[in-house]
């Protein structure tokens, strides 16, 4: 009877995983009330936000209608801002002297600093007052320049590092100072004050530790040079040295050139394998300092402007610049703002608990 009783009772094992399922299953249920409470909350957010806009429609068509009619009235009053732009390539870390400047700037512009900007520029303080402002961006680029970056970029850093690190890790990590080709923009109230901007902008970039680099580089592409030159005048000897034995040996009618008494080569074979080992040579060192040339060539200054400014600037449409979209979506949001505290405070005070 004892033996049937301790047959029929659930083992140690199997309560402690029926409870386990019970907790999971009660874990779910609080996380579903919990989120649908939330999407609730939001819904009567919502409907809180529409209740308040519907039972004031006409009130808020009218605000929004007058600070429409403001805005559009302010921005044919107000003088028109026109935009350039200019790409421009930096080269020995000029990038980050460019960035801050153009930083520097649109402080200048805040903080309505007419000398500096007319010293800055060399423009008249006229001109200068014109400025509404600096922006500076990545220029364009496609997938290829992308990949180009991503592949350069695994090459400066350790195996292990490069063997774990994502194209779409480096992508997201991507900031201004990642760039080769920039564009700056300027905004001004005088439609044809960009080109004289570009003396300034174009002084922006030099800084003396872009200089040093610079020089650095020249000198370091001078030794180069000249070890290669070296080289090939070495290599130009050993083929004079090289083609006198073989007329000598031709003279004499010899057929061999022995290296010793067991080892001696075909004069012909031999020639033909030596002359092609420094012709190989040759080719190789001329090639190393045409690449050293066409590096020289290709930054051989601190930046270089791909496009310029364009004689007349073009108008800025930005949606922020204009109050006729600022003044009625501001306006809308005032009285949004208003409604809601409106209704909270009278929800409060008619609370009773």
């Amino acid at each position: 009877m004892n033996e049937d009783l301790k047959k029929n009772q659930p083992s140690n094992d199997e309560v402690d995983l029926g409870q386990l399922f019970n907790a999971i299953g009660r874990l779910f249920e609080r996380l579903f009330a919990f989120i649908t409470a939330i999407f609730t909350l939001l819904f009567g957010f919502f409907i809180f936000i529409l209740k308040s806009i519907f039972d004031n429609i006409k009130l808020i068509a009218t605000v929004v209608s007058v600070a429409f009619v403001l805005g559009f009235a302010i921005d044919k009053i107000k003088p028109e801002v026109y935009a350039s732009n200019m790409l421009v390539r930096p080269y020995f870390d000029s990038k980050f002297h460019l960035i801050n400047n153009i930083h520097y700037y649109n402080s200048l512009v805040s903080n309505g600093d007419i000398k500096a900007l007319s010293n800055i520029f060399n423009i008249g303080s006229t001109e200068a007052a014109e400025l509404k402002g600096f922006d500076i961006n990545l220029g364009p680029e496609n997938d290829n320049d992308r990949t180009l970056a991503y592949y350069e970029f695994l090459k400066s850093i350790d195996s292990l590092s490069a063997e774990t690190y994502r194209y779409t890790d480096f992508i997201k990590n991507r900031d201004i100072y990642s760039g080769k080709l920039f564009e700056i923009t300027v905004k001004s109230t005088k439609s044809d004050i960009f080109k004289s901007l570009e003396y300034g902008l174009n002084n922006a970039l030099w800084n003396p530790h872009s200089e040093r680099l610079k020089q650095k580089k020249d000198t370091m592409f001078a030794i180069q040079t000249s070890n290669i030159k070296s080289s090939l005048a070495t290599v130009d000897s050993l083929k004079q040295v090289f083609i006198s034995v073989l007329q000598q040996e031709s003279d004499k009618g010899t057929t061999t050139i022995s290296f010793g008494k067991d080892f001696a080569l075909e004069a012909e074979n031999s020639s033909k394998s030596r002359e092609l080992e420094l012709l190989n040579r040759e080719i190789e060192l001329r090639n190393k300092l045409a690449e050293l040339e066409e590096l020289k060539i290709e930054e051989d200054t601190l930046f270089d402007v791909v496009s310029s400014f364009q004689n007349v600037g073009s108008k800025s449409s930005e949606l922020l610049d204009k109050f006729a979209y600022l003044l009625p979506l501001t306006a809308l949001f005032i009285l949004i703002i208003v409604f809601i505290i409106n209704r909270t405070v009278s929800f409060v005070r008619s609370y009773e608990g």
